[in-house]
């Protein structure tokens, strides 16, 4: 067996010498978060104070840009810093507490994406009767279990994987993951690995089973519709398509980062894959939503500018 030590702290391996090039780096990044902050909060404000948008659509998409502030800050502000720094290492509590905000962000996006598309499901395939299939008690207890679920859920995954004696202390990106860690464990690992086969099956697969479906019956629904039915769908749907492929495409990136051998992989290109699923969804999803949707639009310009 190999030596194991209670580990202290974890050395972030894919942090690489850049000279003065990590100030400009450092201010591409915190412009960066300045325009997800900025982005987010302006469409949480303008759909909060618009009395017109207090529809269930509008309201996941509040807690849908209320995830990504939360994911931005558990990430944004230790990239500035670690990239200031000469020496790239993170506490243990600390690293635990990073996969946690990782973790639970990367949940309530998927079940607020599955949420939405069923959402969108009973408005375009049951216009009549959406109102009182989507009524405002349930519009509450969805998002309150968006939420509550992930945060309760991923407590014990973390505190699973802090429990495990450790052989190592080297992570190879430029954040705390909980695949990362759990992978240096030379303790058993059985409870562990059960309790993430029963997270897989249930936070993943329930989800995807879900949206798979709601989307199979939205299309059967537009093909065999009028015209303007067609439109209706096309104009709702897509900002929550690209969505949805947006978050599948990063979570992609994430799984071939963590599970495959990334040594031969350009360090550029790695931290790419490691950052996009933290980076591009806050950004992406209310430049999409703010782009397409004409009531969050013409509200934003009259918030902004003052026009009715």
């Amino acid at each position: 067996m190999k030596n194991s030590t209670q580990v202290s702290y974890f050395i972030l391996g894919a942090y690489f010498y850049i000279g003065l090039f990590k100030y400009l780096l450092f201010l591409i990044l915190m412009c960066f978060y300045a325009l997800i902050i900025c982005a987010n909060v302006l469409l949480i404000v303008v759909i909060c104070v618009n009395r017109s948008l207090h529809e269930p659509m509008y309201l996941f998409l509040v807690s849908l840009f209320v995830n990504e502030l939360y994911g931005s800050t558990g990430l944004f502000p230790f990239l500035l810093v670690q990239i200031l720094s000469d020496i790239h290492t993170v506490s243990a509590p600390f690293c635990f507490l990073q996969i946690y905000y990782v973790f639970t962000y990367g949940t309530i996006q998927y079940i607020n994406l599955a949420v939405m598309s069923y959402d969108r499901y009973l408005a375009i395939c049951f216009p009549l009767q959406y109102h009182t299939r989507m009524t405002s008690s349930k519009v509450a207890v969805l998002i309150a279990l968006t939420w509550l679920f992930p945060l309760n859920e991923v407590v014990v995954t973390v505190l699973l994987s802090s429990s495990l004696q450790l052989c190592g202390n080297f992570n190879n990106k430029v954040y705390c993951d909980n695949y990362s860690v759990v992978k240096l464990a030379c303790s058993e690992a059985t409870v562990s690995n059960i309790h993430g086969l029963f997270i897989i099956s249930l936070v993943i697969f329930v989800p995807l089973l879900l949206i798979l479906y709601t989307y199979m019956r939205t299309l059967k629904v537009c093909f065999s519709g009028s015209k303007q039915t067609r439109q209706k769908a096309v104009s709702t749907c897509t900002p929550h398509l690209a969505s949805t492929i947006n978050f599948f495409l990063g979570s992609f990136f994430e799984i071939v980062q963590s599970r495959f051998d990334m040594s031969r992989v350009p360090m550029i290109l790695r931290i790419f894959l490691s950052l996009y699923f933290l980076l591009c969804q806050p950004l992406f999803n209310p430049l999409m939503y703010g782009l397409q949707m004409s009531k969050i639009r013409r509200s934003c310009k009259s918030l902004i500018f003052g026009k009715m």
